[in-house]
């Protein structure tokens, strides 16, 4: 599985200013780290973010967002993004706060 550079690119510019942040290559994909927790990344076909189960329900009312399951089994608190929404500066920029505001909660790893 490979994934598009330019969606890459776009949630790098997103997080540009943002502190505590890496990438890992990581599921066929390529994934931006926050503090060594998961925030989103980028795969083929799309993207996930990490949004956890209390703002799930949230990010599943924006359109573009599915609940995430690479293996058919659903991923609670990940959530699954089509290529229109990464495209999307508002709709994303939404999914990016929800995620944000949960990964940011977490200890550092």
């Amino acid at each position: 599985m490979t994934y598009d550079d330019g969606h890459a690119t776009i949630l790098r510019d997103d997080l540009t200013d943002t502190h505590g942040l890496s990438e890992k290559k990581m599921f066929g994909g390529l994934c931006f780290m926050l503090n060594g927790n998961m925030l989103c990344g980028v795969h083929k076909g799309g993207g996930m973010f990490r949004v956890g189960k209390d703002n799930e329900a949230a990010a599943l009312e924006i359109e573009g967002v599915d609940p995430l399951s690479f293996t058919g089994r659903k991923m609670g608190g990940m959530v699954d993004v089509n290529e229109d929404l990464i495209g999307d500066d508002d709709r994303r920029a939404q999914v990016m706060a929800l995620a944000m505001d949960f990964v940011s909660s977490l200890p550092a790893k």
